[in-house]
């Protein structure tokens, strides 16, 4: 039973790394809601969209060199751009169903975040690895 569960996580370890990878850039955006909206009393739209960014930075380092072991340095400019128009179609729809859901639903501002960030990273997994972070040799040949 051991063997059969190392060897699926080993089968899965760049789903493992996603989920880490976005599991702390996600702690990081909702630490950054958490604070500006509730200590600093920043409107909870404008500290939606600033700790989207800082989750933006986290996340980007993160799976390019860590998830997707992507270390060059080469196309780097290229795959920030790339990560950044997903991350602003992902701005958008976040700010938009954060609105939705806070204010017409009534939904507590923390809870419709997580949930809305959920929804969100299933569709990143497959736009990162196809789109940003492509294999070397799908690059090159």
């Amino acid at each position: 039973m051991m063997d059969f569960i190392k060897r699926q996580l080993v089968k899965r370890k760049q789903i493992i790394k996603y989920i880490i990878s976005g599991g702390t850039a996600t702690g990081v955006s909702l630490g950054f809601l958490f604070v500006l909206t509730d200590w600093l009393g920043i409107w909870y739209l404008a500290s939606t969209v600033i700790s989207f960014f800082a989750g933006f930075l986290t996340s980007f380092f993160l799976q390019k060199f860590w998830t997707f072991n992507d270390n060059g340095r080469d196309l780097i400019k290229q795959q920030l751009a790339i990560f950044l128009l997903i991350t602003l179609v992902n701005l958008l729809g976040n700010t938009f169903f954060m609105y939705v859901l806070v204010d017409i639903f009534k939904v507590w501002y923390m809870l419709a975040q997580v949930v809305i960030t959920a929804l969100i990273a299933f569709w990143n997994y497959n736009a990162f690895r196809l789109f940003v972070f492509k294999p070397v040799e799908a690059i090159n040949g």
